[in-house]
Formats: structure tokens, C-alpha cells, sequence
């Protein structure tokens, strides 16, 4: 027997983001017009969930990506927290189809009975009427998609294992989308912010769920099931904007912070393969040690994929310093033979920095970088260019005349300001402060440590 018709009626629209359809149509238009940044087609994403002025622009950074799917994607999974009633578990609504400015969409009520069987998932109306965290996504996903199914889901006081093991049942194949809606840090000034949001960026490109709470972010609880079962699938990461109401529509005494963040099944190093590539980089540098000379690995029973060429960078830190970062933003050598030779160079060749000791070998930090290719970052003037900029996203090289040089995306761990950025960049190139660069490019990396 068929539910009867059950429409759970929107609880912001028209406080957060438009209530009339043609306002509401225009602005997500214009916000998804500006949003540049292409990615592969994603599985999962996070998202914010405020009001559009505030957070709309970020979240159009990674739901543009999403219109090239439009046709294949079918069913959204959409989890996001509780902010008006407690709940212990995960709580589902009862109604058939959830209202919006642009139309019903309906619910795949039967897939959520099958998943309120689990003791820690209940059927709970109340904690959906007046919540907007799911219901902040609906818009964005009615324009970028065609006809598609809704599985919304609230968590509350959840465990990382109980949220994954719903997303499991849930992940379905090309056809599906997880969709985690969660806004970042809240109500500190925006320098503060700044760096909060930064940590916790460089927390889930690292998958460490278990680092991440409330004060990092208010859906946390979603986010941590996600990223323990991203990591358990080998999934990579890749964070598309990152900013704060102080950036877009708010002041800068006390902002929230949002970022999108997309997740692709295909993260270019699997565990074992990690594993090989950094017995590698420690080989290569041992080796330095005994004879001078770089590791040349064998590659007979290697991975096919290990043996494509790829831009990489070795960064060397000790105690939490620099120590030699050497690399190529070139993919001109098999990735095992890539991290071999700048495994070595980094450690030894660094014209920064001595020699690496066999005494501080053994405190050393090591992390590998993979660059995706440097694409073209077209500018009218400096202050273009320091607009365009991704604080905590973006690798940047720059070149003028003869002088050409790059930062690494983890340097803005250390420089947070676009400006210091770019100004500390043009020192390393060579080109004077008062002078802009000629030309500019960005790209970004997959971590590994």
C-alpha cells in the first residue's frame, strides 16, 4: 500500500535564501555562474548550510561540479546535524516528499524504513520541521540536477561508526550522491577563524575524523562517519573553497567559517601503496647516507599506476621546521622513480639548508605531494590575482621575465593572508615587491605522511 501524500513544508525560505521562485532561480544562477573551479565528478561532498548571502558562493564552488552529472545522478543521500532538537542516533522524517520554492522532491521512503531497523536510527518528524540543514541543499540540487530521489537524514549524538555504517548501506553506485552538510567554526574574529578553519581543512583532507569536534565543526557528526568510511575506501579529497561570512556577506569581529570539499573514489595511492612509495623515499635517503647516491627502485613487479609520471614533492620538516623540500611541478618521471630522486635531493640537496645528519633522520617528518596539473590562472592586475587565490587550496606558481617560482598548497599553513602569500612568493622568484608577476598558474596536491 502506498504512504499518503506527506509534504514537509519548508521552515527558512525566504530568511534563508528566497522564498519566490524567479529571486531564488537568479541568485543560485549567479552564484553558480562565478563558481570556476572544475573537479572530476565527485561521490560525496561537503557543503555549508547557511544563509545564502553568507555561505551560497562556497557552496556553488563544488554543487557546479555536479551539472555534468545531471543526468546520472538519481538519488541524493543528505546528511547534516541537529541544531534545534536533541537527538540520540539518527532521526528520519516521516513525509513523503520535501517541499522547496522550485518544487517537491521526493523521498525514498522506502530505502529509509530498510535503514530504521538499525536500534540507533529512528523516525523522528520533530527534529526535521524547523531544522535548515538539510534543507538549505534542496535548492542547489533541484537546479544542477534532473529528476532525483531524497534521503535526508539528521544526526545527532552518533558515532562515526554508526554514521558510516548507514552511508555504507546507502553509498549505491554512480547514481547515488552523499551529500554532508556542515558549516565550520563559529563566532571567533576573522583572523582566528582563519586559522581554525585551516587546521580543520588540513584534518579532513587528512581523513583524521577523530580529531574533528563541534568547534571545528557543527556537523561534525556527519563529517566523521563520512571521512572514517572515505578512508576506509581509499577515497581521495580535495578542498574547493574555503572562506567565512567575514569574506562574503558579514563583518570580520566574529564570522562562521564554510568549506566545500569534494571526495573521488579514486585516490591515486591505495594503503599498500603508500606504503611501498614511502619505503622508498626512506631507502633513497639511507642510501644517501652509505653512498651519495639516490635509491634506483625496481619496477618489475610494480603497479602499472606507479609507474605513470607524476608531479611530486618531497617536504622535509624537523620539529615542526622546514628541513628541504625539493620537487617538480613536471610530471616528467614515474612516480617510483620520482620520489626516489627527490627523496634524495630534498635531504641533500636542498641549497637552503646543510646536508641532512643520520641523527636528525631519525626526528624528521616526511610527507609526499602530488600535484595535479598547473592550469593557467589568468589575471588583470595584482589585486585580480590575490582575489582569485584559494587561501589553503591553491599551489601557485609565478613567473616574470626569467624569474619563475612556487609554493606548495601546505605553505599556506604558514602564510594565511593572500597577500603575504603572494608577496613572500615573488621573494622567493626573485621579483622585486612593487613589481607584479607576468603570469601565474595554480594546481593542487593529494598528502600523504
Amino acid at each position: 500500500m502506498n504512504q499518503p501524500l506527506s509534504i514537509r513544508p519548508t521552515a527558512v525560505a525566504g530568511s534563508f535564501y528566497p522564498k519566490n521562485t524567479s529571486q531564488l532561480n537568479s541568485m543560485l544562477e549567479e552564484y553558480l555562474s562565478i563558481a570556476t573551479v572544475e573537479i572530476a565528478a565527485p561521490k560525496a561532498i561537503i557543503a555549508p548550510h547557511a544563509g545564502y548571502i553568507y555561505s551560497g558562493q562556497i557552496a556553488a564552488s563544488v554543487y557546479s561540479n555536479l551539472v555534468k552529472l545531471k543526468t546520472k545522478i538519481t538519488r541524493v543521500v543528505l546528511l547534516g546535524p541537529t541544531h534545534r532538537v536533541y537527538v540520540r542516533g539518527l532521526a528520519l522524517p516521516g513525509n513523503t516528499h520535501f517541499a522547496s520554492p522550485l518544487g517537491n522532491v521526493p523521498v525514498d521512503t522506502d530505502s529509509l524504513k530498510n535503514i530504521s531497523t538499525h536500534p540507533f536510527v529512528q523516525f523522528l518528524d520533530e527534529a526535521h520541521e524547523q531544522e535548515h540543514s538539510l534543507e538549505v541543499h534542496i535548492p542547489f540540487l533541484q537546479k544542477v540536477l534532473n529528476n532525483f530521489v531524497l534521503l535526508p537524514v539528521l544526526v545527532g549524538d552518533a558515532t562515526p561508526e554508526q554514521v558510516a555504517t548507514i552511508l555504507e548501506e546507502l553509498w549505491g553506485g554512480d547514481e547515488t550522491l552523499i551529500v554532508i552538510s556542515s558549516d565550520l567554526s563559529h563566532y571567533l574574529d576573522y583572523e582566528t577563524a582563519c586559522k581554525t578553519d585551516n587546521d580543520t581543512t588540513h584534518l579532513i583532507e587528512k581523513f583524521d575524523y577523530k580529531n574533528i569536534g563541534s568547534k571545528q565543526a557543527c556537523g561534525c557528526m556527519p563529517m566523521r562517519g563520512l571521512l572514517k568510511l572515505a578512508q576506509e575506501k581509499n577515497m581521495s579529497i580535495k578542498t574547493v573553497d574555503l572562506r567565512n561570512s567575514g569574506d562574503t556577506a558579514g563583518t570580520k569581529d566574529r564570522v562562521v567559517g564554510y568549506g566545500a570539499y569534494a571526495l573521488f573514489e579514486n585516490r591515486i595511492l591505495n594503503k599498500e601503496d603508500e606504503a611501498l612509495i614511502f619505503n622508498i623515499i626512506h631507502k633513497s635517503i639511507e642510501q644517501g647516507f652509505k653512498t651519495g647516491k639516490a635509491f634506483e627502485p625496481e619496477t618489475k613487479d610494480v603497479s602499472e599506476h606507479l609507474k605513470k609520471n607524476y608531479a611530486v614533492f618531497i617536504t622535509l620538516k624537523l620539529n615542526g621546521q622546514l628541513r628541504g623540500c625539493i620537487g617538480t611541478t613536471e610530471a616528467h618521471a614515474p612516480l617510483i622513480d620520482a620520489v626516489a630522486h627527490y627523496a634524495h635531493a630534498a635531504a641533500f640537496s636542498d641549497p637552503r639548508f646543510k646536508p641532512l645528519t643520520e641523527e636528525e633522520y631519525k626526528h624528521v617528518e616526511i610527507s609526499l605531494s602530488i600535484l595535479t596539473p598547473a592550469s593557467p590562472l589568468p589575471f588583470a592586475d595584482e589585486q585580480d590575482l590575490l582575489a582569485k587565490l584559494r587561501p589553503g587550496v591553491d599551489g601557485l606558481i609565478i613567473s616574470k621575465n626569467n624569474a619563475r617560482a612556487t609554493f606548495l598548497p601546505v605553505v599556506w599553513e604558514s602564510l594565511k593572508e593572500s597577500g603575504q602569500f603572494l608577496n613572500e612568493l615573488k621573494r622567493k622568484a626573485g621579483i622585486a615587491a612593487s613589481d607584479s608577476p607576468e603570469k601565474a598558474w595554480r594546481y593542487t596536491a593529494e598528502y600523504y605522511n
